[in-house]
């Protein structure tokens, strides 16, 4: 039996359309507070270095993680291969990177574009980094393990938010992105292993 979650024909456009109507929330959301996270966003040398090499961290976490054996690691192992490998094993490269900028664009508008600025308003800087990671973390929470993962990830990308001095949301932006596109290759190459691989 397919345990895939994805029952699209069409895999790639409904990941991208799924993801791109995020910005439609974080615009409605900002419309409502007041925030533009488009604001945000300035192109600088520095918040594209940052994003580069800061994208390094999460990436080596991950690899880390796929050489652990304990239990609650690979079950989400298996929920990423299971749930993802077989939309992605149907496309190439541009389309996963294409693909992963969209969805780094849309849930850094909503989480640190939006939320977390708006929490800082109100809470400040400690409740708004906090705040919207854990509400980060939960949307993510395919297991208890992934949403503590997710939450740690969000503040690495909140704290992002201010690399080299300067608050631009280009730099999670482009940490996010690159972060999804390696492990969406990691992962397609993990699961066309897998099928070839005798059970």
């Amino acid at each position: 039996m397919d345990k895939s979650f994805f029952k699209f024909t069409d895999f790639f456009n409904a990941a991208c359309f799924f993801e791109a109507s995020l910005i439609l929330v974080a615009l409605f959301l900002g419309w409502i507070v007041d925030i533009n996270p488009f604001n945000m966003i300035f192109f600088s040398s520095t918040a594209i270095f940052y994003g580069v090499i800061g994208t390094v961290p999460l990436f080596l976490m991950f690899l880390a993680l796929e050489q652990l054996q304990q239990e609650s690691v690979v079950n989400i192992r298996k929920f990423l291969l299971q749930t993802l490998g077989p939309g992605l094993l149907r496309y190439n490269w541009t389309h996963l990177l294409l693909l992963a900028a969209i969805a780094g664009l849309s849930e850094e508008l909503v989480f640190r574009g939006v939320l977390q600025p708006w929490l800082e308003s109100h809470w400040g800087a400690t409740v708004g980094l906090f705040g919207s990671n854990l509400v980060f973390g939960l949307v993510h929470a395919v297991t208890p393990l992934y949403a503590v993962l997710a939450t740690g990830v969000g503040l690495y990308l909140g704290l992002a938010l201010d690399y080299g001095g300067e608050r631009n949301l280009l730099t999670p932006i482009i940490i996010h992105s690159l972060y999804d596109f390696l492990a969406f290759i990691a992962l397609m190459r993990a699961y066309r292993a897998s099928l070839s691989t005798p059970h």
